[in-house]
């Protein structure tokens, strides 16, 4: 299964898939996350219903799309948070990262299920004020992707 970062879903509500430019975008997405092929986790949608929009709408209609924490993915918790203290990152970064509940959680939810996390953070493995994503899923073994990469997996036609 693929997994979706929040930022994936922002950047395409806002720029270039925007609901009333790119109806099928969405199509295909409801597609794929109704067979099960493209998800996300519950934390993912939280940041999506914070914002006051179509996409806050679209999350909110699709709960069934964002799958809860399980004890699979907690024991996930101390490798990752492990290895995030182990790296030269600030304690501001580390805070911010085991803080920021979508990211940390999207990692350690893919590692525990063999998934794959869809981001468009690029790695960067001397970064010392943020973790990125991309670095946190190499650690733990987990596959990254881009959404035109998952678009082509998933023969996705617009």
């Amino acid at each position: 299964m693929y997994l979706l970062d929040a930022n994936e879903l922002i950047q395409a509500a806002r720029e270039y898939y925007a609901f009333d430019i790119a109806p099928g975008f969405w199509e295909w997405l409801d597609s794929c996350m109704a067979c099960g092929e493209i998800g996300s986790i519950e934390a993912v949608r939280k940041e999506l219903l914070a914002g006051n929009d179509q996409l806050s709408i679209w999350a909110k209609q699709r709960p069934n799309y964002f799958l809860g924490i399980d004890s699979d993915t907690v024991a996930k918790f101390a490798p990752l948070t492990q290895w995030a203290a182990s790296q030269d990152f600030t304690p501001t970064a580390l805070n911010k990262f085991a803080g920021d509940a979508a990211d940390y959680l999207l990692v350690a939810y893919a590692a525990a299920h063999d998934h794959t996390v869809v981001t468009k953070e690029k790695p960067d493995p001397h970064s010392k004020k943020r973790v990125k994503i991309p670095d946190a899923c190499a650690a733990m073994g987990v596959a990254t992707a881009n959404l035109y990469d998952v678009m082509r997996a998933t023969k996705a036609k617009l």
